[in-house]
């Protein structure tokens, strides 16, 4: 029974391909002339679905980057980071999947997710 509910969870999970990162809005850094700072964001409450089993996957994200000429708006990567509620990814696939969109989105100097 457990293995049968398993694949239709799993099953129900949306694709990684769902993920949209038109919703991500750059903003102009406005002291890139002056000085690099270091950002960290932390998203301490993050989910989305186990693609094996269909079951939810908790944990923090954290974003750390050296802006260049942009940054990141946080309502926008809010909702960035809310489209993975339903998408069946491992969490070790989706800190990759978040550093490609944020650095093709901002271009930065430097930038780590953990």
């Amino acid at each position: 029974m457990t293995e049968s509910y398993e694949k239709k969870a799993a099953e129900e999970s949306k694709s990684p391909e769902t993920i949209k990162t038109d919703v991500l809005e750059a903003m102009e850094y406005q002291y890139r002339s002056k000085r690099d700072i270091f950002i960290t964001i932390e998203q301490p409450e993050y989910t989305s679905v186990c693609p094996m089993t269909g079951l939810p996957d908790m944990g923090c994200i954290t974003i750390e980057y050296v802006p260049a000429e942009t940054i990141i708006e946080l309502k926008s990567l809010k909702y960035y980071l809310l489209q993975y509620r339903n998408v069946g990814i491992f969490y070790e696939n989706i800190v990759n999947r978040i550093l490609d969109d944020l650095v093709s989105v901002l271009a930065p100097k430097k930038m780590t997710v953990i």
